[in-house]
């Protein structure tokens, strides 16, 4: 751990806070790097599901031949799963939980109660000002994003958000931390949506609009054609596989703190699949139906 102006110290514990699909793929990427890993959930259930879903990740990296025995041992052993907010005493913690802000307001605030002055507060965020959240944490200087991108064990790209007050200090340490999972870190400014979910706005919206307006009919042909132009995913395949939900909340934040504009108002497409509960492949169907 390191206080503000003085020397970065080595970066041992990360407490993961949310086991939900990108907690739990954070929490892997952190043990898969040697680090001693808390993964802590609320929700006993979601917990136990993440535990498993981890252990069955490695087990397959293991028959692929990507880890051997022993370090997929060594994985599961840096692992603790936990529902006890106070076990999460680390040198970094990474909220990863539901994007609202008061949910990730009040998180933090409890996190900052358990640790030290010296912990960094990292979000993962991917819309919500990263100087919002902080501004009602005490210590806001060691408060920064760190969004990952899904999956979290594969993706390499991390964008390090700085806010308002955040300090060098805590900027240096988690780009150091973002290499030391294998990442590429980029830092950024605390804008709507940071880089990626700025740009990647029109991505989604015009693919949507195309189907809203009857322009094309076939969601398929869509993701076909920016596959076969170099994209790795299409859009709507895309949508399910982040959930419907979160990137709907996205847009709707994003417009927001815009000033609302035409060209990125949020789709009654997608928001109607929400309302419906069609979340992706989290829920079994989405755009697509993956229960057949």
């Amino acid at each position: 751990m390191f206080a503000r102006n003085q020397k970065i110290m080595a970066i041992t514990t990360i407490a993961v806070c949310g086991a939900g699909t990108m907690g739990s793929g954070i929490a892997q990427a952190a043990a898969q790097n040697n680090f001693k890993t808390i993964l802590f959930d609320v929700n006993s259930a979601v917990l136990a599901k993440a535990k498993d879903t981890i252990v069955k990740s490695i087990d397959n990296l293991t028959v692929k031949g990507k880890l051997t025995q022993a370090q997929a041992a060594q994985t599961l052993a840096q692992l603790h799963f936990t529902d006890n907010i106070a076990d999460c005493k680390a040198d970094v913690v990474i909220e990863a939980i539901v994007e609202k802000l008061d949910a990730k307001v009040s998180l933090l605030q409890q996190l900052a109660l358990v640790n030290s002055e010296a912990t960094i507060l990292a979000t993962n965020t991917s819309s919500i000002p990263v100087s919002a959240i902080a501004a009602a944490v005490p210590k806001p200087e060691r408060v920064a994003g760190m969004h990952f991108f899904n999956p979290a064990t594969i993706m390499r790209l991390v964008e390090v958000v700085r806010g308002t007050h955040t300090n060098d200090a805590t900027i240096d340490a988690l780009v150091t931390l973002a290499k030391q999972l294998q990442k590429q870190p980029v830092v950024c400014k605390d804008a709507p949506g940071f880089i990626v979910n700025r740009v990647a706005r029109p991505y989604y919206l015009e693919a949507m609009q195309l189907v809203t307006n009857g322009e094309v009919t076939d969601i398929a042909l869509i993701d076909e054609a920016l596959q076969n132009s170099g994209f790795k995913m299409g859009p709507f395949a895309l949508m399910d596989l982040i959930g419907l939900d979160i990137n709907y909340s996205v847009s709707n934040i994003v417009w927001d703190a815009l000033g609302q504009p035409k060209r990125l108002t949020p789709s009654s497409l997608q928001g109607a699949k929400v309302a419906a509960g069609d979340l992706g492949k989290k829920t079994g169907k989405g755009f697509y139906n993956y229960t057949t």
